[in-house]
């Protein structure tokens, strides 16, 4: 779901400062907004900073991150499958009033165009059609709930032990869809080992080929973005956004910049794109040209809609 955006300078607030468990830098890491905050060495996978990184929070669109890494790893997965949209998929967007990148009924994308569906505009209708379609049972429900549970699997696996899904997109039927800053920082490091997902999450945007009412799908992700509607923060690499009325505004991030790489997580956070590249200039070394306040607005209030 598409959101008005004003012209407004973002600003630098201050908050509680991070606890550095294995700063990067000398300096303490910078003061963020969020309410949990969790920044990882993107090769080695140690602490850079946290801030409540192991509170259980709503993660809104954040979970369509496993989504995508449990397509692409599926066994014998052929991305270039053609899927065939049902109306269901759309109904339940306009029911939920969730994003949605806008499919038509009747359209046959493929897998891979369903991935960038999913990851660039963030469809809810693109996640219930691949849930329903790598899910397993003779009926739509049974296959969604199917899904879910292979989430869940895969969570334990990787030893993500404060993160359930009970939603195949972050839309929480029982508020139960949670995870933690360190918990989501591991699975992003997981997932961004596949060059398929690092492809799909740094795409700034696509042509939908017909399969959609947008020409084009654009990454929500204003790291990623060319200016003047994104930040075109040097070095940015993805990875996901996520905003809701109870996870508030989310963001996972990824920077590789002078050799380095950091993978960040901000859960319910204002100021997201202003602290991502704050505590990324903290660990990296600020880049050249690289400004903390643009003229992009991230202050509008928050609807009751996932993006």
């Amino acid at each position: 779901m598409r959101r008005g955006r004003g012209v407004l300078a973002v600003t630098i607030v201050t908050g509680a400062l991070l606890t550095a468990t294995a700063p990067a830098q000398a300096a303490a890491s910078p003061p963020v907004t969020a309410s949990g905050a969790f920044l990882m060495d993107g090769t080695t996978g140690a602490t850079l900073s946290s801030k409540a990184a192991d509170t259980k929070r709503q993660m809104a669109s954040t979970t369509k991150i496993m989504t995508a890494v449990l397509v692409i790893i599926t066994p014998g997965a052929d991305l270039n499958k053609k899927v065939t949209v049902k109306q269901e998929y759309l109904d339940y967007v306009v029911r939920e009033g969730a994003s949605s990148a806008h499919l038509k009924a009747g359209a046959t994308p493929t897998v891979r165009q369903l991935l960038y569906a999913l990851m660039l505009p963030s469809g809810c209708d693109a996640a219930y059609a691949l849930a329903d379609t790598f899910g397993t049972g003779t009926t739509t429900a049974a296959r969604t709930a199917d899904f879910i549970a292979k989430m869940n699997a895969k969570a334990k696996k990787l030893g993500l032990t404060n993160t359930v899904y009970d939603s195949f997109d972050g839309i929480s039927p029982t508020g139960k869809n949670l995870t933690t800053p360190r918990d989501l920082a591991k699975l992003t490091k997981y997932t961004m080992g596949s060059s398929t997902f690092q492809k799909l999450v740094k795409t700034t945007s696509i042509s939908s080929g017909g399969t959609s009412t947008d020409a084009k799908w654009t990454n929500s992700n204003l790291l990623v973005q060319p200016r003047p509607t994104g930040y075109a923060y040097p070095g940015a690499i993805g990875v996901k956004t996520g905003t809701g009325t109870a996870a508030g505004k989310c963001l996972v991030f990824s920077v590789t910049r002078n050799g380095k790489t950091v993978i960040g997580v901000l859960l319910n956070d204002e100021e997201r794109y202003a602290d991502a590249m704050k505590l990324s200039d903290w660990a990296l070394g600020p880049a050249a040209g690289s400004k903390t306040a643009l003229q992009r607005s991230d202050t509008e209030p928050i609807p009751d809609v996932l993006d």
